[in-house]
């Protein structure tokens, strides 16, 4: 299929999700580009990475899934996607259940947001739901994923070695833990391997060049060579071998990847797919505010700033006033840290915050409060993740199709198709 027949028909399709999937399939073959399979589906090689707060609900994943690629929810306060659960549990401050009644809220909201993705995908592509494992109930949004349905389940911020114990119970659902170097996949599939289980993929994300919370010890390694996918997929591909692994782990790269040529290359070194996060955050179908997705767009690499957040992760993110400050204020906030506990949240949504602990190592402040007005579109107060590559279509909003398009066929439609 040439590119003519590709546009017409693209056009053509429209909101015939069914028809551009079977599009995408062709260009990406004719584009060199390798299928893959996971959970028995056989699927373009593109991942929509988990984004929150509510940036990767059920609309951005469903409408990935849809194109016949994974679409992934982030599972973080889901809860202000809906507003009969933000009314019911907005109010709540000090009441003795009152993180009781937040967590109920939010299991609802995701399991609401997986059967919204499931409507819109239509049964095509795959369904994933990140949880990080930082997250103080992350074996319980483990356990609500399950049950919802989710296809799988992508966990970082921390080594899920327990996964597999709190997902016995459903055989079929795919597990995708995040990593960052060869040593720490060696680790956790040999711990893995003693239970039984191995990953169904990894996903291997460089922490220099990805967005959001960042798989490194500090700010200064974020660009040690040995997160390099020169260097990580060639190391692991050979402990596969080393280690009598007779299964495939398709490993999935992450972090940097904004083009066609950059799956060719990651494949070429052994890659089975790409996940990409701030791209598909600035789509048409993302779940968050419009003003929040401008301002990715609109940013470049001299406005992203690299921090440690609550959860003594490094995180890069776009320089915005709020964050200016706070980088101005940490060192007398770090220092004042251990005084009192400073937490002025009703439930506890890391199992280690800076701020609520009073560590003076990590971040003073609120990531859920932060992230929520970004989520909103507050340029002022909001904290934006984003990744370190430049966008495909600079700094307009264009749609997932027309992502797709230019991920796996080079094909850059005219703005006008998007409406822009």
């Amino acid at each position: 299929m040439d590119k003519l027949s590709v546009s017409e028909v693209a056009a053509s399709a429209g909101a015939d999700s069914a028809a551009m999937a079977q599009v995408l399939q062709t260009l990406a073959r004719d584009s060199g580009l390798k299928p893959w399979r996971l959970g028995g589906k056989s699927l373009i090689p593109v991942v929509q990475g988990g984004m929150g707060v509510c940036v990767s609900a059920g609309g951005l994943a469903g409408a990935v899934a849809s194109m016949g690629g994974i679409g992934t929810l982030s599972s973080v306060d889901l809860r202000r996607l809906h507003p009969d659960l933000m009314a019911r549990t907005r109010h709540l401050d000090k009441e003795p259940d009152a993180g009781a009644q937040i967590d109920a809220a939010n299991l609802a909201a995701l399991d609401r947001e997986i059967r919204r993705a499931r409507e819109l995908s239509q049964g095509r592509g795959l369904l994933a739901v990140n949880v990080m494992k930082a997250l103080t109930a992350y074996e319980a949004y483990v356990h609500q994923a399950l049950v919802s349905g989710a296809d799988a389940l992508v966990v970082g911020a921390g080594l899920p070695l327990d996964l597999p114990e709190l997902a016995r119970d459903f055989p079929g659902a795919a597990l995708i833990p995040i990593l960052s170097d060869a040593r720490g996949v060696q680790l956790l599939v040999r711990k893995w391997q003693k239970k039984g289980r191995l990953p169904d993929a990894i996903v291997i994300e460089h922490p220099g060049l990805a967005g959001g919370h960042l798989g490194a010890a500090k700010v200064a390694d974020l660009h040690d060579s040995r997160f390099d996918f020169e260097v990580v997929i060639p190391q692991v591909l050979e402990f596969f071998r080393t280690a009598g692994i007779e299964r495939e782990i398709p490993l999935i790269a992450a972090g940097g990847i904004n083009c066609r040529e950059d799956i060719l290359r990651l494949q070429a070194l052994g890659a089975s797919a790409v996940q990409l996060g701030t791209a598909f955050a600035v789509t048409q179908e993302c779940d968050a505010d419009p003003a929040f997705k401008q301002v990715l767009a609109d940013a470049k690499p001299e406005d992203l700033v690299e921090f440690i957040s609550v959860a003594g992760l490094p995180a890069r993110a776009v320089r915005t006033p709020w964050l200016d400050k706070y980088m101005r204020l940490e060192p007398k906030l770090q220092a004042a840290a251990h005084l009192k506990k400073k937490c002025n949240m009703s439930f506890d949504c890391l199992s280690h915050c800076g701020l609520r602990d009073g560590v003076s190592s990590m971040g003073q402040f609120c990531i859920d409060q932060q992230l929520g007005h970004a989520f909103d579109g507050d340029t002022r107060q909001g904290l934006f993740f984003r990744g370190a590559a430049r966008l495909p279509f600079g700094n307009q909003i264009r749609s997932v199709q027309e992502l797709m398009q230019w991920l796996l066929g080079g094909i850059r439609p005219a703005a006008s198709i998007a409406g822009a």
